[in-house]
């Protein structure tokens, strides 16, 4: 029997902003072959050319997936954004088109959190300002300013996979853990949930921000809470960089109501190495300053790499969207010697009797089949015999409201 889905060497898969090689190893161990491995992002008019006939996209930080750039992809199935965020991705675009997103939530997790945990005794050292001076040929022998980790209070904001492996990295070297969180949840080791950010910002020495790029997060460190924060605290910024107000930072930081500061995210950042850094946080010597780095190392980009090419393999192969970031998540177990058909379609009354009607009217059997919705679409999935996969395909494609239907070939 003739296959009816697409040949997996006729599957074009791109990855941009130079993904790791284990990405690429994992789709050619799934039989993948057809994979264009990019080191840079690419503008929007660019990218819209290239992605005409792409399947699948691969992208980091940098690559903007915009309307415009969805409207041009004809062929695309799904995304997988090797990161935690997602906000480079217009993900209401990818949903209405039937464009499944995948992430990594989890995978540089431990990387972001030595980093943290490294400049935090950094700045309570005051080794910026040293260095500095050192590097200028001066020579700071000085215990001013200086400070152990042990018995100093960090305030976590957000407790979230990277907070809590924080919270159990610093309480192990001595700190004192608070954190704050707008949901209720059970700290790690001693770490003790404070009520409000207020008094986490009153009582912290070092405050580390961990909050995801959402409304209620947007500038929540502006000049009012740089105000309250405890004389002579330390700020660490690896989330988003729309969480912090650059500007009441900096005079902070020139007037020693703050002594130091890291920050790895910022409200603009370059588009490419070759782009000039601007931020008012430039030349202060009590400031680590990190190119967007906080998940950067080649353990955590390997691990990324692994993740979510599987998960986009699994949702080439047989459809499964669990963890999906937007769309409805579906698993259903494999049936030997069947066909699955794929239907996306709007959330709206009736498609799912629709579906059943035209596969009922042609005699076809259905071995399994699960529906998932969220506010915007519908996802089902269904095995069925073989024989009749191509003439449940047809059917399928006209029905009301349909977005995209795929069929997957099970030997």
């Amino acid at each position: 029997m003739a296959k009816t889905s697409l040949d997996k060497g006729k599957i074009k898969i791109l990855l941009l902003e130079g993904i790791h090689q284990s990405a690429v190893d994992r789709f050619h161990d799934a039989g993948y072959t057809h994979i264009e491995h990019v080191s840079t992002s690419l503008d929007e008019d660019t990218l819209m050319e290239k992605i005409r006939d792409v399947h699948f996209i691969g992208v980091r930080s940098r690559t903007q997936l915009t309307e415009r750039v969805f409207a041009a992809a004809d062929k695309l199935v799904g995304v997988g954004c090797f990161c935690i965020g997602t906000n480079q991705v217009d993900l209401n675009a990818a949903l209405k088109r039937g464009i499944a997103v995948f992430n990594a939530p989890y995978s540089n997790t431990r990387s972001v959190a030595e980093l943290v945990l490294a400049e935090a005794i950094m700045l309570l050292r005051g080794i910026p300002e040293k260095t500095a001076r050192a590097h200028q040929g001066g020579w700071l022998k000085s215990a001013k300013n200086s400070h152990e980790a042990r018995g100093k209070t960090l305030g976590i904001v957000g407790y979230g996979s990277i907070g809590a492996q924080l919270s159990v990295l610093a309480e192990s070297l001595g700190f004192h853990v608070l954190y704050y969180d707008v949901i209720a949840k059970l700290g790690m080791g001693n770490a003790t949930q404070v009520a409000s950010l207020e008094e986490l910002l009153g009582r912290a020495d070092v405050v580390s921000l961990h909050v995801p790029d959402v409304p209620s997060s947007r500038w929540m460190i502006g000049e009012q809470e740089i105000a309250a924060l405890k004389p002579g605290a330390i700020v660490i910024n690896a989330s988003r960089g729309s969480v912090v107000e650059i500007e009441p930072l900096a005079e902070a930081l020139k007037a020693g109501r703050v002594q130091g500061a890291a920050v790895d995210v910022f409200p603009v950042e370059p588009k490419s190495n070759k782009d000039e850094f601007q931020s008012p946080l430039r030349g202060l010597e009590n400031v680590i300053l990190t190119p967007h780095i906080g998940g950067s190392t080649l353990e955590a980009q390997e691990n990324i790499g692994v993740e979510v090419a599987e998960k986009l393999v699994t949702y080439s192969d047989n459809g499964t969207t669990i963890t999906s970031v937007n769309f409805p998540e579906v698993a259903l177990p494999a049936h030997p010697d069947k066909h699955r058909l794929l239907h996306i379609h709007h959330n709206v009354p009736g498609v799912m009797s629709e579906i059943n009607r035209v596969l009922s009217e042609s005699d076809i059997n259905i071995s399994g089949q699960y529906l998932q919705t969220n506010e915007t679409v519908g996802y089902v999935v269904m095995d069925v015999d073989k024989a009749y996969s191509q003439q449940a395909l047809e059917a399928l494609r006209k029905v009301e409201n349909t977005l995209k239907v795929r069929v997957l070939y099970s030997p």
